[in-house]
């Protein structure tokens, strides 16, 4: 599973960064599914704090304290006023630059310290992997001098002297390799490198690759957004997408239209209740077929995003459906093929449609019938574990007691919290109801006993 990560690209100037920024953004839009991935970097040119702060730098008018301030101010609005809301979203942000770049230039190389520009900077973001990029440099300011790097880049540099910038490159050697403890909270977040930039192009390139999915693939959790909020986000932004969207034509298919009154008049056990059993039904009574790639729940985490995800949207081929998943519940490609052959062919819980012009994928549109059990998956989600869990450890008692019971345990109130928030969001399932606002009211509608 993959959340949402500042990712930032250090070095000494001349070094790569640019580069390296181009080549970890093509990894995470073509290799990964976080609903955009966004280039930044640090100071901000197009914005007046960081003009300030470049400004500053130029003109050598301001103490050091007062310069790294500057840069501290201009990164802390960044962080919370463009960042963060962007990661809240499901995005990914690759800043060329971050706070290790004024750890390194005003607290190592500016003499400040470590502790006095971390405390500056104690409010900006952390970033959740630093990539460091390192080069001879010489080598750098001939790039620089050359105009390699020049042409692509407005920045004008004010480091260009090979004694700072041997400073520099040993300032990010002493910080990132782990000589100098890094000050608290920027120890938070991984380091990977130094990724060497000093032979061919390619051979960089591919290091880079190289070392941003082994991150990626090792599923950290993210340092400044909690995922159940990205979580409610999508939703709210598919919701809103959603009611643009048109269903299959040519299909006699109706559109799915009880969306305020989703739960069709049935209680949230007996639709997850009649799901399951409609699952386990066919699994059991297939006759020489074997599923292994098939879950036994269909609160398992690819069947509940995927009915989850169709629930809400009109129609979507496999991409469209990953892509609106997000890198919250986002099932990898082959078994979300799978897992949708599955629904189509053998549950009969989606309607599919393949263009007989050309090589389009097939479009997927969830049945009727099922969008309750669909938009149920997603109210539930946090909770889903927690639920096939009981159930598997109380197989003699009856579903409708099951969040009565996991409530009041007080095991997990955040999980519980996220459901009423979820509620909210996605309704009732009976337009004459107010949404559930407290864990009574959740147990009440978990068993059908509100009434309007």
């Amino acid at each position: 599973m993959i959340y949402m990560y500042l990712i930032s690209i250090e070095g000494g100037d001349g070094s790569g960064k640019g580069l390296a920024t181009k080549v970890i953004a093509d990894v995470l839009e073509k290799e990964f599914t976080f609903t955009s991935v966004e280039i930044t970097g640090e100071p901000r040119r197009d914005h007046p704090l960081g003009r300030l702060a470049i400004n500053s730098v130029r003109t050598k008018t301001m103490t050091p304290e007062g310069e790294a301030g500057l840069f501290a101010a201009d990164r802390v609005d960044h962080s919370h006023g463009w960042i963060l809301p962007r990661l809240e979203e499901g995005r990914v942000v690759v800043s060329e630059r971050n706070v290790h770049s004024s750890l390194v230039y005003q607290g190592i190389v500016g003499k400040l310290g470590l502790e006095k520009v971390s405390h500056m900077n104690s409010a900006a973001l952390v970033p959740d992997l630093c990539v460091w990029v390192d080069c001879d440099p010489d080598l750098a300011l001939n790039r620089i001098r050359t105009g390699t790097l020049r042409a692509h880049s407005e920045k004008e540099e004010y480091f260009e002297t090979s004694s700072l910038q041997k400073e520099i490159r040993d300032g990010y050697h002493s910080l990132l390799s782990g000589e100098l403890e890094m000050p608290i909270p920027f120890d938070m977040g991984a380091v990977i490198g130094p990724v060497l930039n000093e032979s061919s192009e390619e051979d960089f390139k591919n290091e880079l690759r190289l070392r941003v999915r082994r991150f990626l693939n090792s599923h950290p959790n993210p340092i400044n957004v909690k995922v159940e909020i990205v979580e409610q986000n999508l939703i709210r932004k598919l919701l809103i997408k959603s009611r643009g969207q048109t269903t299959l034509a040519g299909l006699g298919v109706k559109p799915n239209s009880n969306r305020d009154d989703w739960l069709n008049n049935k209680k949230p056990w007996q639709i997850l209740r009649d799901a399951q059993k409609q699952h386990e039904t066919k699994i059991l009574n297939s006759e020489g077929i074997n599923y292994p790639y098939v879950p036994k729940s269909v609160l398992s985490h690819s069947i509940s995003s995927i009915v989850g995800t169709l629930s809400i949207i009109a129609n979507a081929d496999v991409g469209e459906l990953r892509s609106a998943q997000g890198p919250i519940r986002a099932v990898s490609e082959s078994h979300c093929h799978k897992i949708i052959r599955y629904l189509n062919e053998d549950l009969d819980w989606i309607h599919q449609h393949r263009s007989l012009i050309g090589r389009d994928t097939a479009r997927n549109q969830i049945k009727e019938q099922i969008l309750p059990f669909g938009y149920l998956s997603l109210a539930i989600w946090p909770l889903r574990k927690v639920i096939k869990s009981w159930i598997e450890k109380n197989p003699d008692t009856h579903i409708r007691f099951c969040i009565g019971q996991i409530v009041r345990s007080q095991r997990y109130p955040v999980e519980v919290n996220s459901c009423i928030q979820r509620i909210k969001i996605l309704g009732y399932g009976k337009s004459s109801i107010k949404p559930p606002i407290d864990e009574q009211d959740l147990i009440n509608w978990w068993q059908g006993k509100i009434n309007p």
